[in-house]
């Protein structure tokens, strides 16, 4: 026996120890999805995946990816399915979610009501109450050309915002970011500078793109503001408005604040969880401390 641990062999101190430490830190799921031009099979879908990983996991957070309610079509399909917010149905079905299970919900994306004719591609988080915590409108919008050729205008729909969000999910302070912001450091380092712990990033990466881009863009983002990177994402074909598909990339992951994936996805729909470690955070912070090193502002 140990002195310290009173009756307990050492094998039961140390699984109790664990446990504690389980209990202090947060647990977060990324939702993979296919999400198609029907909004009632997405959110059938994001409920089946969101109940089937609470079962399995037991999360503190889920988080969705981007265009989870509707993605694809026309843009008078895009523009039809947007919504107002706090009043639409995808709001109401991700507060619902959050209240019932009494988890944090991270929304991913889906089309807001805007002006202009166009719309905004919006995240809103929930607290376990089910209560509305935090609006992002993404920022920077998607307009390449993608090596194969394929165009995608995303401001021909979209109204870029302007706001940087951070909200609080218990003593975990996180910040949003929408898919092609990921290419932006200068975001990041805000987020950070807000205090941000976990910076979330739900995606439609293209698989033109991803398979080159994207590991590396989201391992960068994480080492540069010391942040954990969740990266929930949509995987698969959807319908592009001309009778034909295009795909995305999928490979949803969570990245530590060192930059070492942690969790990762497969092929197909499907989610992956992590405990963020927010002491492993700082003291990563403390012991390599670029936050106070730099020196050309952000």
């Amino acid at each position: 026996m140990l002195g310290c641990c009173g009756s307990l062999s050492r094998d039961q101190y140390y699984i109790q120890m664990l446990e504690k430490i389980m209990e202090l830190a947060m647990k977060i799921t990324s939702i993979q999805m296919n999400s198609t031009n029907d909004k009632d099979v997405n959110l059938t879908s994001a409920l089946d995946l969101a109940e089937a990983a609470i079962k399995a996991d037991d999360p503190d957070l889920i988080a969705f990816p981007e265009m989870m309610a509707f993605y694809g079509g026309t843009i008078a399909d895009r523009k039809k399915s947007a919504e107002n917010i706090p009043d639409g149905r995808t709001t109401e079905f991700l507060s619902v979610l959050a209240k019932k299970h009494g988890v944090f919900i991270h929304g991913g994306s889906f089309y807001e009501k805007g002006g202009d004719g166009k719309v905004y591609n919006t995240t809103v988080a929930f607290n376990r109450d089910g209560e509305l915590i935090a609006t992002y409108r993404k920022i920077h919008l998607f307009d390449i050309t993608t090596p194969d050729g394929k165009d995608y205008k995303e401001s021909d729909t979209v109204l870029a915002g302007s706001d940087i969000v951070t909200y609080q999910a218990d003593d975990v302070t996180i910040g949003c970011s929408i898919c092609y912001d990921m290419r932006f450091a200068e975001l990041y380092l805000k987020l950070a500078a807000a205090g941000a712990q976990v910076i979330m990033m739900p995606a439609a990466f293209t698989l033109q793109t991803g398979k080159d881009h994207w590991d590396t863009l989201i391992r960068a983002r994480a080492i540069e503001t010391q942040c954990y990177a969740v990266a929930p994402a949509q995987w698969g074909a959807y319908p592009d408005g001309t009778g034909g598909t295009r795909e995305t990339w999928g490979h949803s992951m969570i990245v530590d604040p060192w930059g070492l994936v942690v969790a990762r996805s497969s092929y197909g729909t499907g989610w992956t969880s992590t405990n963020i470690d927010i002491d492993y955070l700082n003291r990563i912070r403390t012991d390599v401390p670029v936050a106070n090193h730099r020196r050309l502002g952000h």
